[in-house]
């Protein structure tokens, strides 16, 4: 609740990597290439590319264990994998405390993923199970697929970091932005809008499924009109959604749309 996306931009954090299940999240390819041992050519490990804000991940396959829970947590966390069938699974631990998305979904440093690897003709699939005691209700499940292009060149590591103060602080040197307790305006915006209780906003997993609309019948009070994002209803004229598209854009600070035209 006090998180604001500006911190990013300070020189301290902008080198910050992100958690390894980052790697279905990102816009990046990947390379994925296996290490064996010289002597049997038995493959120890599978490696995945790193990205400008994401590092390598190592899968060891020579049956190693999870070091202790007091060990170091480097950026790419301490992954073990196992086949099952022609599904690659691989258990994370390890991890630093970062970010699942940009937008301050937080990643605490006891979170462990789960991977499903798989691979169909040229298209690779990657799920992960995202488990967080820390801020996470229940498994937070992400899935993505590459296509094979054998023509592409991706580096296996990225070029380094350099941290640079983008623009002058107007708040002094040495601020770190934030959003102080009760000031953000974000869940209101969403309670004001679509009368959407607040503890429904912040509920967590259980919100997400349809038995919890049982739970609003008693409070929530349907908005007689729409007054923004109204382009997608369904059941709906195709003349009262331009005229409510129309409306939204008008209404919607530095937006603009042309008016020859628009009235008819």
């Amino acid at each position: 609740m006090s998180y604001s996306a500006s911190l990013l931009s300070l020189p301290e954090r902008q080198c910050l990597f992100y958690p390894p299940q980052y790697v279905v999240i990102g816009p990046q390819s990947i390379k994925m290439w296996a290490e064996t041992e010289p002597v049997t050519g038995k493959t120890i490990a599978w490696k995945i590319s790193a990205a400008p804000d994401r590092d390598v991940i190592t899968i060891w396959m020579d049956g190693r264990p999870h070091p202790g829970k007091n060990a170091p947590h480097p950026y790419a966390g301490f992954t073990t994998g196992v086949w099952q069938g022609d599904v690659l699974t691989a258990y994370t631990t390890h991890i630093k405390a970062g970010y699942i998305r940009r937008n301050g979904v937080p990643s605490s440093d006891q979170a462990t993923v789960t991977e499903h690897i798989m691979r169909h003709g040229d298209t690779l699939t990657i799920t992960a199970l995202v488990d967080d005691p820390v801020y996470l209700t229940e498994p937070f499940v992400l899935s993505r697929s590459w296509k094979l292009d054998p023509r592409v060149q991706i580096p296996p590591t990225p070029e380094p970091c350099s941290p640079a103060a983008e623009v002058a602080r107007l708040d002094g040197t040495g601020a770190v932005p934030h959003i102080l307790p009760g000031a953000n305006t974000f869940v209101n915006e969403v309670t004001k809008i679509f009368h959407i209780p607040e503890e429904t906003v912040m509920g967590g997993a259980e919100t997400m499924y349809p038995e919890y609309r049982k739970k609003l019948q008693a409070t929530y009070v349907r908005p007689e009109k729409c007054i923004r994002y109204c382009c997608g209803w369904e059941g709906r004229t195709a003349v009262d959604t331009l005229k409510d598209c129309i409306g939204d854009y008008r209404q919607t600070p530095g937006l603009s749309l042309p008016s020859q035209g628009l009235d008819k």
